[in-house]
């Protein structure tokens, strides 16, 4: 039987209405039950990956900013992060003013962002950013705009700058044949951050083999994933080459692709 299970958030725990099942959650509780930790890994800050996690029914160990910190929300304890130096968040957020695009800072279990949004749950900067980074730890700046040349020549620069990485981006930046979605992304860690080296670290914590570990995703950013664990499975939704890379498929995540993985191997004890 596996001992930890990896599971995405959107296009894989929850359907396109960013809603997770009965049968899902319960396919979930089932795994805890049976002593298997269930990880929700994503690229999302703590405080959502959280509350996803709690309403799952999953365990309390998450992973999130695209792998940039492990956290046990029971403990109340961090177990790993990787953060940004203050050089490099000063240089994203002046990039952020150069080009006039919205950027948003993970801190911890805060959101804060340059530019006001309709989410109330974000915080407005209001400080000079230079204070901010003195009293703050920043683990991912999220780049996010409707225009593709500004986000283009952004990530041509952080390219450009060897302590940086670019775990997670939108899916047209990455396959020009993909249309420009209405609003893209760039997701900015510390050089090194990736779902699959947090993956590592939280066996290593937990004295589990990573052989025992299974994966479920659907896109770009779960690569890293599928590279490190014993079992590597996409959603029926994920793009045709993110499935060539995984030892099985399920259903898409409106079909609960995931429910029916967990389904399955608990039906076989694998």
């Amino acid at each position: 039987m596996y001992k930890i299970i990896f599971i995405d958030i959107d296009g894989t725990l929850r359907n396109d209405a960013k809603e997770i099942s009965n049968r899902t959650k319960k396919a979930i509780h089932r795994m805890v039950e049976k002593g298997i930790q269930i990880v929700i890994c994503s690229g999302r800050h703590r405080q959502f990956v959280e509350e996803v996690s709690k309403e799952a029914l999953a365990s309390s160990y998450i992973i999130s900013c695209n792998g940039g910190e492990i956290y046990d929300y029971e403990k109340k304890e961090v177990i790993y992060e990787n953060n940004l130096s203050n050089e490099e968040i000063l240089a994203l957020y002046q990039m952020a003013e150069k080009y006039d695009v919205q950027v948003i800072i993970n801190s911890r279990e805060k959101r804060v962002i340059k530019k006001q949004s309709e989410d109330k749950t974000d915080i407005l900067l209001k400080e000079p950013i230079e204070e901010f980074v003195k009293h703050n730890t920043v683990t991912q700046c999220i780049f996010t705009d409707g225009n593709l040349n500004k986000i283009q020549k952004i990530k041509e620069e952080i390219e450009n700058r060897k302590e940086l990485e670019i775990p997670n981006l939108s899916k047209s930046l990455m396959n020009p044949v993909i249309q420009p979605e209405s609003s893209l992304f760039l997701d900015v860690t510390c050089k090194g951050t990736s779902k699959g080296v947090a993956i590592k670290k939280l066996c290593a914590y937990l004295h589990i083999d990573l052989k025992d570990s299974v994966a479920i995703g659907d896109s770009y950013n779960d690569l890293t994933m599928f590279e490190t664990v014993g079992h590597a499975v996409a959603m029926g939704n994920a793009l045709e080459d993110i499935k060539k890379t995984v030892d099985e498929v399920t259903d898409t995540n409106n079909e609960d692709g995931v429910a029916k993985f967990l389904e399955n191997i608990d039906k076989e004890g694998i």
